[in-house]
């Protein structure tokens, strides 16, 4: 029978009365008193953590409208938009669960909206910005290497002025695999001179990759390229070469090529540069240092599920070599030395291979097709002869 109203609260006190006796049968009691268990087991719950307060009625009125996400929690995801001014739902939403997990944040994680939620959040405060709606169409097809430093990827992003009226070129270096910032380097010019103590910087600290993939611009390589379709190396390739690094250049005009670091250069833009303005070289570095620590221990990265590149990544077993070995040929190779104009001497003809490598010895070994030799500085092939 429907209780009375007058009695519903004796009827609870009675039922949780006799419910936390030692041999109580629950099933039994909820059919006596007309309830499910379910609302047995809920009384007794409420008995167990408020006394004789906790079986009052309560009123169904929510205490905030049904769509609406608790003020608190709204405030958490603003903030995080305001210091990460083009990160959206997605990363804003698996930014807050990870600080959770660290315990930087007590809040229930079941409390947070979902990403939909969150873009709606943005979207009330007026935080979405039409420039950061996705341009791409379909989702990305991602290739990457197996392991860390199997490839980095390099280049500059394009330059900008500063305040001191000069330029600054921003030298990127990604790991392939990971997604890892190995350097966000603010330099002066494209120039050699400046790019090879950085990467020196770099190797010392990470180790030597196995290969770095660069594009064909100045001081990685030359646009100009010998009939096999070989491109011209520069002083700086042979550097890198010399350490047992693999040396792959894009095909020209095909920055797609480099799809990673052109992304993360994408990516430098929107959340730095956009919003920053320097003074000088120096101001552009000690932003660029504090943002890559975040893009690569805290951003979560969508090709990565979501995860930050520093939990996929580990330093190289491969260390900067503090002196280097003679460089050594096998016995079936023809070995000549490249001379100072670039080029060596091999079946009566000149060839040119660079002048990078001037000074330095190349073997020349047959190639399966008949009257074609391949010639190699180190690991690297370099040229083919055809004879």
């Amino acid at each position: 029978m429907p209780w009375k109203e007058q009695t519903n609260m004796s009827l609870k006190t009675e039922f949780v009365d006799l419910a936390n006796q030692p041999d109580a049968n629950m099933s039994q009691l909820c059919e006596r008193f007309g309830i499910s268990r379910p609302t047995g087991y809920k009384w007794l719950r409420r008995w167990q953590k408020s006394g004789k307060e906790g079986l009052v009625n309560r009123s169904r009125r929510p205490h905030q409208p049904a769509n609406q996400t608790p003020s608190d929690i709204e405030g958490l995801v603003l903030g995080v938009r305001r210091t990460h001014k083009s990160w959206g739902a997605r990363k804003i939403k698996r930014w807050l669960i990870n600080e959770i997990g660290k315990g930087n944040l007590e809040v229930d994680p079941d409390r947070l909206p979902a990403p939909s939620t969150i873009t709606e959040i943005l979207r009330r405060n007026q935080q979405l910005d039409p420039a950061d709606a996705p341009s791409r169409k379909g989702p990305w097809k991602h290739f990457e290497y197996p392991h860390p430093n199997d490839l980095w990827q390099m280049d500059f992003k394009g330059e900008f002025r500063l305040g001191n009226d000069s330029l600054c070129y921003p030298l990127t270096i990604v790991d392939d695999h990971s997604r890892y910032s190995i350097a966000v380097q603010a330099c002066e010019n494209q120039r050699r001179q400046t790019v090879q103590p950085q990467l020196k910087n770099c190797f010392l600290r990470y180790g030597l990759p196995k290969a770095i993939l660069c594009d064909n611009g100045s001081p990685w390589g030359s646009p100009m390229r010998f009939d096999d379709g070989r491109p011209y190396y520069t002083r700086l390739n042979a550097w890198l070469i010399r350490l047992g690094i693999s040396i792959i250049h894009s095909t020209p005009g095909r920055p797609q090529g480099k799809g990673k670091n052109e992304r993360f250069n994408g990516t430098l833009k929107a959340e730095v540069l956009r919003y920053n303005r320097f003074e000088d070289l120096s101001h552009a570095q000690d932003t660029f240092d504090r943002w890559r620590q975040v893009y690569n221990m805290e951003r979560p990265h969508e090709a990565l599920d979501m995860n930050i590149p520093s939990s996929r990544y580990m330093i190289s077993s491969r260390a900067y070599p503090t002196h280097l070995a003679p460089i050594e040929y096998g016995p079936d190779d023809q070995v000549r030395k490249v001379c100072r104009k670039g080029k060596i001497s091999f079946k009566n003809k000149r060839y040119r291979i660079g002048k990078a490598f001037a000074g330095q010895p190349v073997a020349v070994r047959p190639y399966a097709e008949k009257q074609t030799w391949k010639v190699f500085f180190c690991h690297q092939h370099v040229r083919t002869l055809t004879y």
